[in-house]
C-alpha cells in the first residue's frame, strides 16, 4: 500500500474514483426508494449506525489507531452537523426529481467553493476560472428553469446540498494538514452519526424487516464508494482522477432510467454538460496552478 502511494499509478486511481462513484449512486438510488417509506433523517442516522464499524475498520486497518486521534474535534462535530443538513436536503430532493436531475444540480458545488473561497478566505480567482463558474450556474439555470412552466421547487434542495457542501468543504480548511485522509473520514461518518442522533427520536419510524437490507446497502455503497475514492485519490494524481467524479452522471442516469423509467429531457442534459464542464475546467486549473507553485517553490 505504502509503495502503491510513493508511486502514482493513475489507471488504478481511475479505476477506484469510478467505482466509488459507481457505488455513491448505487447508495443514492435506495436512499430514493426509502424516502418513499422513511424521513431523510431516519435514512441518514441508519446509514451512519451500519457504516461506522466498517469506516471504524477500514481506518484502522489502514492508518492504524493513530488515524483515530484529531486535535479538531469541535470543527469535526460542525463538519458532521453541516453534512447532516446537507445530505437531508439532497434526500428530500431525491423524492421530489428524478436520480440524475437532483445528481446534476447537486454537481455545483465546486463551483460554489470557489465563490465561496474568495468570500471567505480571500483567495484571488482569475477571470477564466469566474467564466468558468458562470457557465456552471447557468447550467444549473437551465435545468432549474425558473419562471417557466417546468420549474419545480424541489430543484432547490440539490441546490442548497451543494451550497452546504461547498461550506463543509472550506471548513475543512481549518483542519492541519498533518491530519490525514482517513482521520477526516472517520470523523465525517462519526460526526454524522452523534448529529442525526439528536434528531432522529422526532422522525423515527420502526423500519420494516424487508426494508433493513436497503439501509444496509445505503450504509455498505457509501461507505465503499468514499473508500474507493479515497483510495483512488492516493494513488493517482489529483489531476488526472478527479475528472471521473463526473461519470456519477452517467450511473444515475442509467440508474434512474432502469429502476423509475425517467429520461431527462434536453435542456436537463445541456444544463449538465455545462456544470460538469465548468467543474471539471476549475479542478484541471486549479491542479495545474498548484504544479506551478511548487516549481517555483
Amino acid at each position: 500500500m505504502d509503495s502503491a502511494v510513493r508511486t502514482p499509478s493513475p489507471f488504478a486511481g481511475i479505476a477506484c474514483v469510478m467505482g466509488g462513484i459507481f457505488c455513491l449512486t448505487l447508495s443514492d438510488a435506495q436512499a430514493k426508494w426509502l424516502g418513499d417509506h422513511y424521513s431523510p433523517i431516519q435514512i441518514l442516522f441508519m446509514r451512519a449506525l451500519i457504516a461506522l464499524p466498517v469506516v471504524l475498520a477500514v481506518v484502522a486497518s489502514l492508518g492504524g489507531r493513530r488515524s483515530l486521534r484529531t486535535q479538531y474535534p469541535l470543527i469535526h462535530l460542525l463538519r458532521g452537523a453541516i453534512n447532516i443538513v446537507s445530505a437531508t436536503c439532497f434526500y428530500i430532493g431525491l423524492t421530489h426529481l428524478p436520480l440524475a436531475e437532483n445528481t446534476a444540480i447537486a454537481f455545483a458545488a465546486p463551483l460554489f467553493v470557489t465563490a465561496l473561497s474568495v468570500l471567505l478566505l480571500k483567495e484571488k480567482v482569475d477571470g477564466a476560472r469566474w467564466l468558468a463558474v458562470g457557465a456552471g450556474f447557468a447550467g444549473v439555470l437551465v435545468i432549474v428553469r425558473p419562471g417557466s412552466g417546468g420549474f419545480q421547487i424541489a430543484a432547490l434542495w440539490p441546490l442548497i446540498t451543494a451550497l452546504l457542501y461547498a461550506v463543509m468543504m472550506i471548513t475543512a480548511r481549518a483542519i492541519g494538514r498533518g491530519e490525514s485522509m482517513l482521520t477526516t473520514m472517520f470523523y465525517i461518518v462519526a460526526g454524522q452519526l452523534v448529529c442525526s442522533a439528536v434528531a432522529v427520536p422526532w422522525f423515527w419510524n420502526t423500519p420494516a424487516a424487508e426494508h433493513l437490507p436497503y439501509f444496509a446497502g445505503v450504509a455498505l455503497f457509501s461507505t465503499l464508494g468514499l473508500t474507493l475514492i479515497t483510495q483512488g485519490f492516493r494513488i493517482g494524481p489529483a489531476s488526472v482522477v478527479a475528472p471521473f467524479d463526473y461519470t456519477g452522471l452517467i450511473w444515475a442516469t442509467l440508474l434512474g432510467w432502469i429502476i423509475w423509467n425517467e429520461q431527462p429531457d434536453l435542456q436537463a442534459y445541456v444544463g449538465a454538460a455545462f456544470i460538469a464542464g465548468s467543474g471539471l475546467y476549475i479542478a484541471l486549473r486549479e491542479t495545474r496552478g498548484e504544479r506551478r507553485r511548487r516549481k517555483r517553490a
